[in-house]
C-alpha cells in the first residue's frame, strides 16, 4: 500500500524533476504568477503568504522533506493569490504539473493516493480556521509548540506572529511567560 511519503519518493526520483536552490527572501512564486511545479524542500524553509492593503498574513511553512506548491493556483490553473518565500536558504526539487497529472491520469493508486492527500490538508485546513476563529492567542501559541516546536528555531518571530494571527509583542509576550 502507498503512503504519502510516496509522493515525496516520486518527486525525488522521477526524472523530469529539477533541483531549484533559492537564496534568503528570495521568491519561488509571487502573487499574480501561475504555478507550474509541485516541489520537494530538500532543505531550508519557506513561507506562504498574502499581501493585503496594509499588511503581510502567513499562511503556511514548508520546511524540508515536504512537499508543497501554490495550490490555489496548482488546482485552477489560474494565478496563484500568494507569494511563496525563502526564509533561508533553500534547495527544493520541482517537479512539472503537466508531468504530475500525467502520473495521476495513468496510475490510479497514485491518483487515489492524491485524493486522500487533499481530504487531509482541506481537514487541516479547517481546523486551523476554527482554531483562528475559537482560540485565544495564548491556547494557539501552545497548539504550535506542541505541533511543531521545530517552528522557533526555523522561522523569525514576525512570521510566526503573522502565522498565528497576533502582533509580535503579544508572541514576544506569550515566549516569555
Amino acid at each position: 500500500m502507498m503512503s504519502i511519503e510516496s509522493f515525496s519518493t516520486l518527486v525525488k526520483n522521477h526524472s523530469a524533476s529539477q533541483q531549484v536552490t533559492l537564496a534568503r527572501n528570495e521568491y519561488l512564486i509571487e502573487a499574480g504568477a501561475t504555478e507550474k511545479n509541485i516541489y520537494y524542500v530538500l532543505s531550508g524553509t519557506l513561507r506562504v503568504f498574502m499581501t493585503d492593503e496594509s499588511e503581510e498574513h502567513t499562511i503556511r511553512f514548508a520546511y524540508p522533506a515536504t512537499l508543497f506548491m501554490a495550490l490555489d493556483s496548482f488546482l485552477s490553473g489560474k494565478p496563484t493569490r500568494y507569494s511563496i518565500q525563502a526564509i533561508k536558504r533553500c534547495q527544493l526539487l520541482a517537479l512539472p504539473m503537466a508531468v504530475f497529472h500525467e502520473i495521476l491520469d495513468n496510475d490510479t493508486t497514485y491518483r487515489a493516493l492524491y485524493q486522500t492527500v487533499l481530504e487531509q490538508f482541506v481537514l487541516q485546513q479547517m481546523e486551523r480556521e476554527e482554531d483562528l476563529l475559537t482560540s485565544s492567542p495564548a491556547e494557539r501559541y501552545r497548539r504550535v509548540i506542541k505541533r511543531s516546536p521545530h517552528l522557533f528555531q526555523e522561522v523569525p518571530n514576525k512570521y510566526i506572529a503573522s502565522y498565528l494571527r497576533m502582533t509580535p509583542e503579544t508572541l514576544s509576550r506569550l515566549k516569555k511567560s
